[in-house]
């Protein structure tokens, strides 16, 4: 019975052990892909929002008053300096200008006559047959009827130039808006508006700086350090809302002499070739101009930086092949790639695939990984400052 009881009480003390938590097998190590960063030549930009300005607005307006007679343009079109828009009905103008026509000949006949008057007179009062004071009278109504041609030649200009003012013609070659009157309408020398031309190509792209950033710029054109590029002097970029890249090309032309010392900003300006005539006035644009000279920078994909709250972090495999986190600072795309300014070297094997098995202090196995640019030739460097062809991936040894 005893021997009964002890090999019960083993075969208990079997089934409760295999009961037991088991022993936990070691799990592998995960793999990720890493890559060194890119080098590029890089220039940065600094950023702003602005809108486009025509060069040139006119208000067309009549120099005479009168009726409507006909119109020569189409709401919209582009029309040249010059061209005919309006007729002003003309026929009191030109009768006003034959009326000074007739006064000018009558006029001209009165200083005749009083030219002979007075010659006559010279004669007569050399042979002292007139008294000097007859003389006299004969020189002022000589001299009065000079001064009334004068006044009759004038009237005639004034009457020919109300005449052609009938006549209202473009004073600049843009496109013109619609016709604020239409043909029978009475219009006020002066005071009615026609229409309105704006002048597009080039056109203006007007903006607000920052101080901090005139400053910069000021500095650095007096220290002789300012970027440059040979094809445009001070380079600008702009992308249209429903544009992702800055694809219009311009350069500065003016920076106002003051603040605004409500804003502290400063207005700048840029001027843009316009040649296909789709950027119009009061359009709003994103414009990028050179902040830096050019420096060669490292790029990585965006999808290799996480943020931790307002750090910016990337991952890193170590010698011991363990992921290592550091913190860095980002800058502007190139070619579609993330410019890291500091907080990593060339020769950092970052993760840029795998990022949700990263984690500090990990072991970890490596393949290697490419980094592709996803839109080469994008890169804001001015053309003439463009990085040479380089290779676009690199290969990190497996471990």
């Amino acid at each position: 019975m005893r021997l009964l009881a002890v090999a019960a009480t083993l075969a208990l003390a079997s089934v409760v052990s295999g009961c037991g938590p088991k022993r936990p097998a070691s799990s592998p190590e995960p793999t990720v892909y890493v890559a060194k960063p890119l080098q590029r030549k890089v220039v940065d930009w600094d950023d702003y929002v602005g809108r486009f300005v025509a060069r040139n607005s006119v208000d067309v307006r009549p120099r005479v008053s009168g009726y409507i007679q006909s119109s020569h343009f189409r709401d919209g079109q582009m029309v040249r300096q010059g061209q005919l828009l309006f007729v002003i009905d003309p026929r009191p103008y030109q009768a006003a200008l034959t009326q000074a026509r007739g006064q000018e000949a009558h006029a001209q006949a009165t200083l005749a006559n009083a030219r002979i008057e007075l010659a006559r007179a010279v004669k007569l009062l050399a042979d002292r047959a007139i008294s000097e004071q007859d003389y006299e009278t004969r020189l002022a109504a000589e001299q009065q009827a000079a001064a009334d041609l004068t006044t009759a030649q004038g009237q005639v200009q004034t009457a020919a130039l109300n005449v052609q003012f009938t006549k209202v013609i473009a004073p600049l070659t843009g496109r013109i808006s619609d016709k604020r009157v239409t043909v029978g309408n009475l219009v006020s020398q002066d005071a009615t508006v026609l229409t309105n031309i704006t002048d597009l190509d080039p056109i203006w792209f007007s903006f607000d700086g920052a101080e901090s950033l005139y400053l910069k710029y000021e500095r650095e054109s007096q220290a002789g350090v300012r970027p440059q590029s040979r094809t445009f002097a001070n380079p600008v970029e702009i992308r249209l809302q429903d544009q992702p890249d800055y694809v219009i090309k311009g350069r500065m032309d003016f920076v106002d002499n003051a603040l605004d010392p409500g804003s502290g900003t400063i207005r700048g300006r840029a001027v843009v070739p316009n040649h296909d005539l789709i950027l119009t006035p009061g359009m709003f644009g994103h414009l990028r101009l050179l902040g830096s000279g050019s420096y060669i920078g490292l790029v990585l994909p965006d999808t290799a930086i996480t943020a931790q709250q307002s750090d910016q972090i990337v991952y890193v495999v170590d010698r011991d092949g363990r992921i290592q986190q550091k913190k860095v600072q980002t800058g502007p795309l190139v070619d579609g790639l993330r410019v890291v300014r500091s907080g990593l070297s060339a020769d950092d094997e970052v993760v840029i695939d795998g990022l949700q098995r990263a984690r500090p202090g990990t072991r970890v196995k490596i393949r290697p990984g490419r980094i592709t640019p996803p839109n080469p030739g994008s890169s804001p460097t001015p053309p003439d400052l463009a990085p040479p062809p380089a290779a676009a991936t690199f290969d990190a040894p497996a471990r």
